[in-house]
């Protein structure tokens, strides 16, 4: 017969601890991620009383993963006594991890990401990735609730030890920039960033076609005149099948062979049809090479459920609109690498930017430069695209690359191997940037290790569930969930 082990005195019931951390996630994501609300209803055609459910349906599936982390920690109070409160770092990171990879992934404002501007301390990430970051925010945190729950010496010792983790990681971060030569090696290249502003009720109103080409060809001129040695458009700019559509390409391709300068264009690209099956639509970059020629094409790999797909489709059936106005997407197969004249660069499409396992897959098959092509007018002027930005830039630190991005609407800008903003556009400003950047070949110890940590963290998470010794009674108030 088996007997429950005694709760250690101080630590709330599981129902409790499931219920507050779920209460934690919903405010956590329903102040990161409202605005998925707007999207739906401005695009999805969806009524606010549906928008919101959905938003919350969302929301509240996001908030169970700091939900199951705090059953995690409890677990590992219980074991471990009040000692356990320091597995915190280890524990959220594996619970955030998971929340990447669990049914495709949603990736999105991890903890981690509040420090894409903090340069000393976003250095980290060229080690252990966003998730090594996410562990430092935990670990300040938990050094805080340990000192202010217990009297005990060993907690204020552990919250001495936070701070000087804390001070080297910035001290080590500051002198890697401080001496660090990447902004020095590698060959120098000008890239032309091209920002449309185009609103998205315009994009496919063929009545606003030709201005909308009209318009990405004067800025890509302006950019070209001012010594861009290839030019971006951002992510579904041409308001037609790039490839599919001879007449209408026909004014870039010649721009293109005419100045000799390659274009990557963001478009739509329609497969032909098969006999098992209809034709199917991608999202997808075109490199066009300085003869005016298509020279590859890279196609979205990790397609933005609710955007360009509905999972689950049959039960979710009341968001089919969502994707309607744009098509349902297939996702692409292959991370390419464009060859530009011996200078090669890869394209990560929109959402893509925050999953550092896709940039990474680029840099190992030899992109010397990031870039990134998206539409974000999608998010109107609410902080999801300074969000997509800042999440953006933490691929330069973890790769060791110069990132540039092209957006239809901003932000549009450049970020230096170090995470630092060389330049960036306003929202909703039409609007041709020459940046300089360059060509890189070496690799971070992240980029060699990949999400290790993230791993490790996983494995010590399913550590503190199936093993380890049971510890004294905790030592904490009732207050501690």
């Amino acid at each position: 017969m088996a007997v429950a082990a005694p709760t250690p005195r101080g630590v709330r019931s599981s129902t409790s601890t499931f219920f507050l951390g779920l209460v934690t996630g919903l405010v956590y994501f329903g102040g990161t991620v409202y605005w998925v609300v707007d999207v739906m209803r401005t695009f999805g055609s969806l009524s606010t009383l549906v928008a919101g459910l959905v938003g919350l349906l969302l929301a509240s599936y996001l908030a169970l993963y700091p939900a199951f982390f705090a059953l995690l920690l409890r677990r590992a109070i219980q074991r471990f006594g009040d000692m356990g409160v320091w597995l915190a770092p280890v524990l959220w990171v594996a619970t955030e991890w998971l929340r990447g990879v669990v049914g495709g992934g949603f990736p999105w404002v991890l903890l981690g990401a509040s420090q894409a501007t903090v340069t000393p301390v976003v250095q980290l990430a060229s080690v252990t990735g966003v998730y090594g970051l996410s562990a430092l925010v935990a670990l300040v945190s938990t050094a805080a609730a340990a000192v202010a729950v217990s009297r005990r010496r060993v907690h204020r010792v552990g919250a001495v030890v936070a701070a000087v983790v804390v001070l080297v990681v910035a001290v080590a971060g500051a002198a890697r920039v401080r001496w660090g030569t990447l902004t020095t090696d590698g060959r120098p290249m000008r890239v032309g960033l091209v920002q449309g502003s185009v609103e998205q009720v315009d994009k496919y109103d063929t009545r606003f076609r030709d201005a909308i080409l009209r318009r990405y060809l004067d800025l890509s001129r302006e950019t070209i005149a001012a010594g861009a040695n290839i030019v971006v458009w951002p992510e579904a700019s041409t308001p037609f099948f790039f490839d599919a559509n001879t007449i209408l390409a026909a004014p870039v391709r010649a721009l293109a062979a005419q100045t000799r300068t390659p274009f990557i264009i963001g478009t739509d690209e329609m497969s032909a049809p098969e006999r098992d099956r209809p034709e199917q639509y991608y999202n997808s970059a075109v490199f066009v090479g300085a003869d005016g020629r298509s020279h590859g094409t890279y196609r979205k790999m990790h397609l933005v459920p609710f955007g360009e797909y509905v999972p689950l489709r049959r039960l979710l059936f009341f968001v089919a609109p969502l994707v309607e106005s744009v098509g349902d997407f297939s996702p692409g197969t292959e991370p390419v690498v464009f060859d530009a004249d011996g200078r090669h660069l890869s394209v990560a499409i929109c959402y893509e930017s925050v999953y550092p396992e896709i940039l990474r897959s680029f840099v190992l098959r030899g992109s010397e430069l990031l870039v990134t092509i998206t539409n974000d007018a999608w998010f109107d002027r609410s902080s999801a695209a300074y969000q997509h930005f800042a999440q953006g830039s933490l691929r330069a630190v973890e790769e060791g690359r110069y990132v540039v991005r092209a957006a239809n609407t901003g932000v549009s800008g450049a970020i230096d191997p170090y995470g630092r903003v060389l330049v960036r556009t306003d929202l909703f400003v039409p609007v041709s940037l020459a940046v300089d950047v360059r060509l890189l070949d070496g690799r971070t110890i992240y980029n060699r290790i990949g999400n290790l940590f993230a791993w490790l963290s996983t494995f010590a998470a399913a550590w503190v569930v199936f093993t380890g010794r049971r510890g004294r009674r905790a030592n904490v108030k009732p207050a501690v969930s």
